[in-house]
């Protein structure tokens, strides 16, 4: 296949990463990219990694699919790759491995993966957003990680765990004298993260007044200490990250517009464990892994416990369910087995059951629908009638079965 690349031209090469033979699928995109840079390439891999993921992008790869695949999305990916203008240069490699943490193979984690490599090749500031305990730290870790700053400090602080007062100079710092106890100076965290990165947790959290205060670093490049009067000049990255919905407090004006369009430049969504449960199998396994290296103890955990754990929501995410795997290691005789789990897990319905639970009734359906025409014909019966198949007679009698009011109009409006 390199030989080929050094003598023919191809729009589109799709390689396996994991080949028999000295090169793997990396070596033959890098040859393809070499050889002709205007050739796509997609790699397939069965271990859909982060590390994967960046060592995909930053080598060329227009994208990487992970096994089992489907037929429709690797049709889908080869017609994006085919029909594409802009063909951007192949990314500059640049820090370490990734950290150890984020684990999941399903569709929307690969995404996150490749917005990762990504971000890490820009120097724009990145919104995360995700439930709490998702991992939003994790995902600015590897962006971090990943860049051109790694090799300087990624400073994390939580702006909802902080009062206003407090979260100022924790940013920004305080001189001597600014305030009671402040007996000595103080670097704050964009200081100490000259060169890297800045996280900022819970940001939607912060004060209107800091929002401001941020919103001008983030324009001017400069901080002022509390207390000071000189301005410093600042260079760090900055990533934040929420729980909550910021488009939504921008419009009830709680969170500032300008500083929102700021913030997401770039903008990573971390899916909910619930909406990626075919990764919870890998998340057990490898917290149980953690867990019986740190108590020095060998645990293993049944099939039958697996499956319920993947059938609980997790409303903490991720977080909680490490928390859970750590406390059945911990009173673990060696093997953790159904009945050991927790009362909430063991109450909650199967996956089978869940998908029967909370649906409409044949009636509610039928009525959405209606209602659903009826907004569309403006109201209009006789059009309502025959987009539904039905005559005006059997629309009234079914309006009225199921309680949904006609519009008292001329039909000749319609």
């Amino acid at each position: 296949a390199i030989e080929l690349a050094r003598k023919e031209k191809f729009d589109l090469v799709i390689s396996d990463i994991n080949l028999n033979g000295p090169e793997s699928g990396l070596d033959v995109l890098k040859a393809f990219k070499q050889a002709n840079p205007a050739s796509e390439v997609l790699l397939i891999s069965g271990f859909g990694t982060l590390e994967t993921a960046v060592q995909a992008v930053r080598a060329g790869a227009f994208d990487y699919i992970s096994k089992p695949f489907n037929i429709g999305e690797v049709r889908a990916t080869v017609s994006r790759a085919l029909g594409r203008d802009r063909k951007p240069a192949p990314l500059q490699t640049h820090g370490e491995a990734p950290p150890e943490g984020i684990i999941g193979r399903t569709a929307g984690m690969l995404a996150v993966y490749k917005q990762i490599a990504y971000a890490a090749d820009s120097m724009a500031p990145v919104l995360i957003q995700g439930e709490s305990g998702t991992g939003k730290e994790l995902v600015a870790r590897a962006i971090h990680v990943h860049s051109a700053r790694a090799a300087k400090p990624f400073v994390a602080v939580n702006c909802g765990a902080i009062t206003e007062t407090l979260l100022e100079s924790e940013l920004f710092g305080h001189v001597r004298g600014a305030f009671t106890g402040a007996v000595a100076d103080r670097k704050g965290v964009f200081e100490q993260a000259h060169g890297g990165t800045v996280f900022l947790d819970e940001i939607g959290d912060m004060a209107p007044a800091m929002q401001v205060k941020l919103l001008r670093v983030l324009q001017d490049g400069e901080i002022r200490p509390v207390g000071g009067n000189r301005a410093i000049h600042t260079d760090a990255r900055v990533v934040a990250a929420t729980n909550i919905d910021l488009d939504r407090a921008v419009t009830e004006q709680r969170f500032r517009q300008d500083l929102f369009y700021r913030l997401s430049v770039i903008v990573i969504r971390i899916p909910a464990l619930k909406e990626r449960r075919e990764d919870i199998p890998l998340l057990i396994e490898q917290f149980v892994r953690n867990a019986s290296t740190r108590t020095g103890r060998h645990v293993m955990i049944s099939p039958e416990a697996v499956v319920a754990l993947t059938s609980y929501r997790w409303p903490g995410n991720v977080r909680e369910l490490e928390n859970t795997i750590e406390r059945l290691v911990v009173f673990s005789r060696g093997r953790i087995e159904l009945a050991d789990l927790p009362d909430a897990v063991l109450a909650a319905p199967s996956l089978e059951e869940r998908m029967f639970q909370d649906l409409p009734t044949l009636d509610e359906l039928e009525r959405r629908y209606l209602i659903h025409v009826l907004e569309a014909v403006g109201g209009n019966r006789s059009r309502a009638a025959e987009a539904l198949g039905i005559d005006r007679r059997t629309l009234y009698r079914m309006a009225e079965r199921l309680g949904v009011a006609l519009k008292d109009e001329s039909e000749r409006a319609g």
